[in-house]
C-alpha cells in the first residue's frame, strides 16, 4: 500500500478499530510495528505525527482514549462502537436461529458482523459452523419477496402472488387452484423463525397473514391502496406463540388437516408415517414442558399422544385438570 498522509490515517483508524477496546491497548511502538507490517518494514514513523494523526481521528468524531500504563507509557484504545457487544450477540443469535437463512448464507453474515467489533471481542461471539439449522434453496426466493413486500408497504401498492403449503408428499401445492392473491400489505413481521406478511385479503376484507417462504410469483400491481387503522402488536400476540423445555423423542398421532401445522413446528425434515387416509403419525425429539402438552391439546381430538408415557400421562392429568374446572368427571 502506497504511504501518504490519507493512507496513514486510515489505516491508523483501522489498527485501532480491529486491535483494540476496553480490555486492549496499544502503545505508539506497538502501532507503529504494525503499520510497518501494512507499509513496509523499512519505513520510519515520527511519534509527534501519529499523536497528531489521533487528534485528527478526534476531530473527526473517533474518540480515542489514552491511559497511562506501566512504565508511565501512554497507551491508545478506541472503545465508542455503534454496537455494544449484547448486541452484536443479539444479530448473530438471530442469524442462527433463522430456519430460512442458509448455512452458507450464515457463514458469509456472521463474519460481516464480527468486523463492527475488535478481533478481540470477535473471538467471543459465536461461530456458524457450530450451528446447523438451515434452510435450503428457498433462502433465495425468501430474499427477493422480502424486498418485493418493503416496497410494497413503503408505496401502499397491493401485491398479486400465489400462495400454497406441502402436502402429505412434502411436495408444494398451490391453495385456491393457484389462482393470484391481491393482498394490500401492511406489515412484514419475524415469528417463531419464519418472515410473515400481514395484510388485508381482497377476497373478502379480512387481515390475513402469509408466511413468505410460502409466497409464489409475488410481483407488485399498479394499483395503490389507503391504510386504515389497525394494531399489528396485536394482531401478532393473538396469532402466535411458542414453547420451550428439555428435548425427548415423541410419538403423536395427528389428523390429516394438520399436517401443515406439524411441518411448520417441525420443519420438513420431520418424520411422518401415514397411518390411514385421516391419520399420520409424527416421530421426533420435541421439547418436554406444559407448552408442549398445551400445543397438543389445542388440536383437540385431532392430535393423540402415542409415546412417551410420561406424556401421555401429562395429557391426561391436563384433561382431568379441565374437566374438573367445568364440573366434568
Amino acid at each position: 500500500m502506497e504511504l501518504n498522509n490519507n493512507t496513514r490515517l486510515l489505516q491508523l483508524q483501522e489498527i485501532l478499530s480491529q486491535e483494540t477496546d476496553e480490555y486492549h491497548e496499544l502503545s505508539i511502538k506497538e502501532i507503529k510495528e504494525k503499520l510497518k507490517f501494512v507499509f513496509g518494514s523499512d519505513v520510519q514513523f515520527d511519534n509527534r505525527t501519529l499523536k497528531r494523526d489521533m487528534e485528527v481521528l478526534a476531530e473527526a468524531g473517533v474518540e480515542v482514549i489514552q491511559n497511562q500504563g506501566e512504565f508511565g507509557r501512554m497507551m491508545y484504545s478506541y472503545q465508542d462502537r455503534v454496537f455494544e457487544t449484547y448486541h452484536l450477540r443479539l444479530l448473530i443469535d438471530a442469524v442462527l436461529s433463522a430456519k430460512f437463512i442458509t448455512e452458507k448464507e450464515k457463514k458469509d453474515l456472521i463474519p460481516r458482523i464480527k468486523q463492527l467489533t475488535s478481533k478481540h471481542i470477535a473471538k467471543q461471539l459465536p461461530d456458524p459452523v457450530l450451528f446447523n439449522q438451515s434452510a435450503d434453496d428457498g433462502y433465495q426466493l425468501v430474499k427477493l419477496n422480502i424486498d418485493h413486500v418493503h416496497r410494497a408497504i413503503a408505496e401502499q401498492t397491493v401485491l398479486h402472488y400465489q400462495y400454497g403449503k406441502y402436502n402429505m408428499k412434502k411436495e408444494f401445492e398451490y391453495n385456491r387452484e393457484g389462482s393470484t392473491y391481491e393482498v394490500e400489505p401492511y406489515a412484514l413481521i419475524w415469528q417463531n423463525d419464519f418472515y410473515y406478511l400481514i395484510g388485508r385479503f381482497r377476497g373478502t376484507g379480512e387481515m390475513r397473514h402469509y408466511r413468505l417462504d410460502r409466497i409464489r410469483n409475488i410481483r407488485l400491481s399498479e394499483e395503490r391502496f389507503r391504510k386504515e387503522d389497525f394494531n399489528v402488536q396485536d394482531y401478532v400476540d393473538q396469532s402466535f406463540h411458542m414453547f420451550a423445555g428439555e428435548d425427548t423423542w415423541i410419538k403423536v398421532q395427528f389428523h390429516a388437516s394438520l399436517l401443515n401445522v406439524v411441518l411448520d413446528r417441525f420443519g420438513l425434515e420431520a418424520s411422518i408415517q401415514q397411518v390411514d387416509e385421516e391419520h399420520f403419525i409424527l416421530s421426533t425429539k420435541a421439547k418436554m414442558s406444559t407448552g408442549l402438552v398445551a400445543w397438543i391439546m389445542q388440536w383437540g381430538r385431532k392430535a393423540k399422544v402415542v409415546s412417551p408415557e410420561e406424556l401421555k400421562e401429562e395429557v391426561r392429568e391436563e384433561v382431568r385438570a379441565m374437566c374438573e374446572g367445568y364440573g366434568l368427571k
